[in-house]
């Protein structure tokens, strides 16, 4: 599984599968739920940890063939699940429309960002988001729409649940192309500046606790560069552990629970990962 996450950790799957399409992924939901297979559905891999002994059961692999773009009216765009973000905003830009731009660059897929609420910069994917298509447990077709999806932060709907997102509909405005382009240039470039873009890592390590922020908090207690093994807290942005080479699954949840422990010790916030955790 190393080989499909960003953080490039992990032991073997028992099967990977990569459905073609929604129909064959309806009947690989089907056949799991009747047969009782384990399954887990996997995007881009962005925000992943997998453990060190892989993952018992089937990983279902939703990726470029599900990646399709198009106008669903005049200021709406649909995107498939396997959608690279960064892809969904350079469509949304050649379109001219603006209000994605605070997505370009975060390292997911539209189903990731989905069903986390991604964001950035001041921006969540709630902001513009008004309908998801998804597939049921048992493989029946489904979709939620405005307070279905029950946005909040880094949450939704979906999150914790057994609904497959497949598409998402993004209500957008008319905006200048060029200058669209620029505010994204602008943001990828702060991205690169402030954070560890040149190492493997799940993205941000925790979430934002309320009235903190985790990398200031990380950083006050003195555990910017703090390693285990091949797991380190970034010496560039203390809210990103970094796989510095050849950094196991274990080595990675040490680290993050060292620094929880003296977070909480030293500040009393409690960091909650934000990094989603398969094969426990």
């Amino acid at each position: 599984m190393a080989n499909y996450t960003s953080f490039r950790i992990g032991g073997p799957a028992d099967i990977l599968l990569e459905p073609e399409n929604r129909d064959q992924l309806a009947k690989i939901l089907a056949y799991c739920e009747a047969n009782s297979v384990p399954r887990e559905v996997i995007g881009k891999g962005s925000d992943l940890l997998v453990s060190d002994e892989g993952i018992r059961g089937a990983v279902i692999h939703i990726g470029n063939l599900f990646a399709g773009l198009r106008m669903a009216d005049e200021t709406i765009v649909f995107a498939d699940a396997g959608v690279s973000l960064a892809s969904l905003c350079n469509y949304a830009k050649e379109k001219g429309f603006t209000g994605l731009e605070f997505a370009y660059g975060i390292p997911g897929s539209v189903g990731g960002g989905v069903y986390m609420n991604a964001g950035a910069y001041g921006g969540e994917i709630k902001d513009v988001l008004i309908a998801a298509e998804h597939l049921n447990a048992d493989g029946s077709a489904g979709h939620l729409e405005s307070q279905e999806l029950a946005m909040s932060y880094r949450r939704s709907a979906y999150t914790d649940g057994e609904r497959i997102i497949t598409g998402a509909y993004f209500q957008l405005r008319k905006g200048d192309p060029a200058e669209i382009g620029e505010r994204m240039e602008e943001l990828i470039r702060r991205r690169f500046e402030k954070q560890p873009m040149d190492l493997p890592s799940a993205g941000s390590t925790f979430k934002r606790p309320e009235g903190a922020f985790a990398a200031e908090l990380i950083d006050r207690c003195g555990l910017k560069g703090f390693r285990i093994g091949g797991a380190e807290v970034s010496e560039k942005h203390a809210g990103f552990v970094v796989n510095r080479g050849g950094a196991t699954c274990r080595e990675v949840l040490a680290l993050i629970d060292h620094v929880q422990k003296t977070v909480r010790e030293q500040t009393g916030f409690l960091l909650e990962p934000e990094v989603k955790f398969l094969g426990f």
